[in-house]
């Protein structure tokens, strides 16, 4: 029996890790960690009995040891708490499923512990993938990628070792704006954001997705998980999302992944690499599949996913300062403090205005974090 430690429990991968985990039957949950949402959580805890949860506050930390008084499981909280989820002895697999930087230690935590990484959180790459990914071979780990896209990379690369790659070709929905232009952006709502045509994500990545950020963080994760360089990567806008993403090798031939929109897929293949389990389900009926069309995205009206370029060439703490500026406008943007149009442009404002950091350490990137947020709370 496989047993996992999850962090991210209640957000949208960690729920759907459970579903996995709740129709299988055969992996042991050990240990659990979310952020604010106690009470599922604690519905959790009571379905899967797991060893040690955590939160991130104290005091709900507190609270919940009372709820739960009745079970033999032990409650700890904050950054040392997700280290302990992390490194959990009994667990052979972490699935990193918190949103944003946070999981950069935990993470960096469970190599060091010689955990397999089921990763879902795409930041830890993006702004510490010169630490991450050398730190990952050197103790002989495997990270598995659950991102959809990066799976269906995956997936292509298998069996191929020593063929040479020609380009990788990402993805994109297009999100709910695909061919709109930046008159018609102007006026756009949270609802309107949030409305995403293929897929059901959290609120973050989802907002993500629509300003085409999402694709960004994906380019400059796709960099550090395959060894490839920026100019082999290559984003499709396909609309229907079932070609989640493809490789083409120097022959010419170039190899896809297909399925329907369902995250339990990647995730479930994390899980059980190298094998193939059975997942309920809708599946693709060729029949029906009238008309599969792919474009180029629209730089010019979405302009986070060319940032995005420009910050992994840069290189640095560039891509750092491009992930926490955009972690912190996505959030004054649901707050509805400011535009949807404003995001891309205080993602560039700090991209310029930042102190650049050529070979940032843990420090470094956590130092560039909070100078970002202190110049985007200095405007708004």
């Amino acid at each position: 029996m496989k047993k996992i430690a999850i962090l991210g429990s209640t957000g949208s991968i960690g729920t759907q890790t459970l579903e996995i985990v709740r129709e299988q039957k055969d992996i042991e949950v050990v240990a659990l960690a979310a952020g604010k949402n106690a009470a599922l959580l604690e519905a959790q805890i009571r379905e899967f009995q797991p060893k040690k949860v955590a939160l991130w506050e104290e005091q709900a930390a507190i609270t919940l040891r009372e709820s739960i008084k009745d079970l033999p499981v032990e409650v700890v909280a904050g950054m040392e708490g997700l280290l302990e989820i992390a490194t959990i002895p009994e667990a052979e697999i972490l699935v990193t499923a918190i949103v944003g930087m946070l999981g950069i230690r935990p993470t960096i935590a469970a190599i060091e512990a010689g955990k397999t990484i089921a990763l879902a959180n795409k930041e830890t790459l993006v702004t510490a993938g010169h630490i991450i990914m050398p730190l990952a071979k050197e103790k002989k780990v495997a990270i598995l990628p659950v991102d959809s896209e990066h799976s269906a990379i995956f997936q292509s690369l298998n069996g191929e070792n020593e063929n040479s790659i020609k380009k990788i070709l990402l993805t994109a929905s297009g999100g709910p704006f695909r061919g709109k232009k930046r008159l018609d952006l102007e006026q756009v709502q949270v609802e309107d954001a949030l409305k995403h045509p293929n897929w059901s994500m959290g609120r973050k990545i989802t907002i993500d997705s629509a300003t085409l950020v999402n694709k960004g963080l994906e380019v400059m994760e796709a960099k550090w998980l395959f060894h490839v360089e920026l100019e082999q990567i290559q984003v499709i806008v396909h609309p229907q999302s079932v070609i989640h993403s493809m490789v083409e090798y120097e022959d010419g031939a170039v190899i896809a992944q297909l399925g329907t929109p369902d995250m339990r897929l990647p995730i479930q293949y994390a899980l059980y690499y190298p094998k193939r389990k059975n997942l309920s389900g809708k599946r693709l009926d060729f029949t029906k599949l009238s008309n599969l069309t792919f474009e180029e995205p629209d730089l010019d009206t979405f302009t986070g996913l060319s940032l995005a370029f420009k910050a992994m060439k840069r290189g640095g703490n560039i891509p750092v300062a491009y992930n926490a500026a955009n972690e912190k406008a996505v959030s004054l943007f649901l707050e509805r403090k400011i535009p949807f149009l404003k995001i891309p442009e205080i993602i560039q404002m700090c991209m310029e205005q930042c102190h650049f950091i050529v070979n940032p350490d843990i420090d470094d990137i956590f130092e560039t974090e909070a100078e970002v947020y202190a110049l985007i709370e200095s405007r708004w």
